[in-house]
């Protein structure tokens, strides 16, 4: 249902006292949002590495005499969504290079790997088809051959990676996580009895009943080993944590920088009511990630709040289905209308983004087929106007809807009888961390990792500038006395 989607999700556990390859099983359950394509989980037993990777969701790839079968007392595992044109199959984690005793799982993606490349070259090491994070974990194995302790050899690597990353890599003894310097994606570490946990999300510590301590920090390593748990950082923080995660990609139920993510699409609701206070009948969200946000903007203007687009819980994301006509048919699988409590009726449909444009254009559809007299689209973010480079899968720049069209073009495509963005300060004061925190490259094509090779991909010449998608001449009276709706 989105053209806009995070590629993986990592987790990883340590603790001798443990069901490792069980408790990480259902840490990746509770990531499978993240990732939908593929999975695998690696534990070590203090003399060998067990890996088993698998294309599916969680619940398809592992069976019982599977999980039972990989004992030890450390394990990290993966869930992926990619894009990578030489299938999936080819590129499950954990990463295990041959010959190596080291596993490897990676959250984000390096835009450049000009110098990781160099290195491997340098030391003879064929990196042909070679994704990202295998020539990381190329470049770790091949400081652990040369005799290095794997604290040691991740921290040989680490200049080498130039991107956005969460990092997971484990040996017979120890287990290691570590973050790029911006901290774009997120990572966070739990307790669970003598043991710890680390995951792309909080919600998975929340199934195994862990604790959650607190983020690995930017630029930080973090190693577990029976001698206990320390940190060291490798890099001075900037930290730049990727916006869209409490947009869109998070779980509702995860703390991310000390923010609970229902708590912050909540405000957005808010901050939409403060910005474009519509007088409609009703109030419907997009289910799921808007329901949060349309039920406080209804709740402060006083609107009717309904469910009147009904998910199936049992059709996946349709990103996962390549085909644009596939696409579409998912979307009409995937949400129902509820027509006689639409028809006749002024709507105020909320969403959490748009990216292509194509879905928001049949949900709007779907709801006049339904009989709604008007269709008012507010979206709880601004226009997607930039793709994204740190491990978020973006179309490219061209099929954004917002780098191509301005707001009257855009409400003519949807077809809705008006629309609004919320603004990018109404959407980091409801978030609530300073904006210098936040990565917003997707809004604003303000990039804090160097794309190197890959700038030339990115249009900064657009013709609408951020603020063109947000007309504030009208005011909240020019809402509240409905003078004209399709003020285009």
């Amino acid at each position: 249902m989105r053209s806009l989607n995070e590629k993986c999700g990592i987790f990883g556990i340590f603790g001798d006292q443990f069901d490792v390859s069980r408790l990480s099983f259902y840490g990746l359950f509770a990531l499978q949002h993240r990732g939908q394509e593929a999975t695998g989980i690696a534990v070590s037993d203090g003399e060998k590495i067990n890996c088993y990777k698998d294309t599916g969701l969680v619940n398809q790839v592992y069976s019982e005499e599977t999980i039972s079968s990989m004992q030890g007392f450390m394990a990290i595992g993966h869930v992926l969504y990619t894009t990578c044109k030489r299938g999936t199959a080819d590129h499950i984690q954990p990463v295990t290079p041959k010959n190596s005793y080291i596993a490897l799982v990676h959250n984000g993606n390096l835009p450049s790997t000009k110098a990781l490349e160099a290195f491997l070259k340098s030391q003879n090491i064929n990196i042909e088809n070679m994704n990202d994070s295998e020539m990381m974990a190329e470049a770790i194995n091949h400081y652990v051959e040369k005799g290095f302790e794997l604290e040691d050899a991740v921290k040989k690597s680490y200049p080498l990676f130039t991107g956005g990353f969460s990092v997971l890599v484990m040996n017979n003894d120890s287990l290691v996580a570590i973050r790029d310097e911006y901290g774009v994606r997120p990572f966070s570490i739990g307790k669970l009895e003598d043991g710890y946990v680390f995951s792309s999300e909080s919600c998975s510590f929340n199934t195994i009943s862990a604790e959650l301590l607190r983020e690995v920090m930017p630029g930080e390593m973090v190693v577990v080993n029976k001698r206990g748990i320390r940190s060291e950082q490798l890099a001075l923080p900037k930290p730049k944590l990727d916006i869209f995660e409490f947009v869109y990609f998070a779980r509702p139920d995860s703390t991310i920088n000390g923010k609970l993510v229902h708590e912050v699409r909540n405000r957005t609701g808010l901050q939409l009511a403060d910005e474009y206070p519509l007088d409609v009948d009703m109030v419907i969200p997009v289910p799921d990630t808007a329901i949060p946000a349309a039920s406080s903007y209804a709740r402060k203007l006083n609107i009717p709040f309904e469910m009147a687009l009904i998910k199936n819980r049992y059709i996946q994301r349709t990103f996962i289905q390549p085909n644009q006509r596939l696409r579409k048919m998912g979307v009409k699988m995937k949400l129902n209308t509820l027509d006689p409590v639409i028809q006749g009726k002024k709507i105020a449909l909320i969403d959490d983004s748009i990216v292509r444009g194509t879905t928001s254009q049949q949900i709007v559809q779907s709801l006049y087929e339904a009989g709604a007299k008007e269709v008012h689209f507010l979206v709880c973010s601004p226009p997607v106007r930039f793709p994204d480079f740190y491990g978020v899968d973006t179309p490219k720049q061209d099929n954004l809807i917002a780098a191509t069209k301005s707001l009257p073009e855009i409400r003519e495509f949807i077809g809705a009888t008006s629309m609004y963005y919320l603004s990018l300060d109404g959407l980091i004061s409801a978030i609530g961390l300073p904006p210098k925190q936040l990565c917003t490259s997707c809004f604003t094509g303000e990039y804090p990792i160097n794309l190197h090779e890959r700038d030339i991909e990115v249009k900064f010449d657009l013709k609408h500038d951020l603020e063109s998608f947000s007309d504030k001449s009208y005011g909240k009276q020019f809402f509240k006395d409905r003078v004209i709706y399709n003020h285009f």
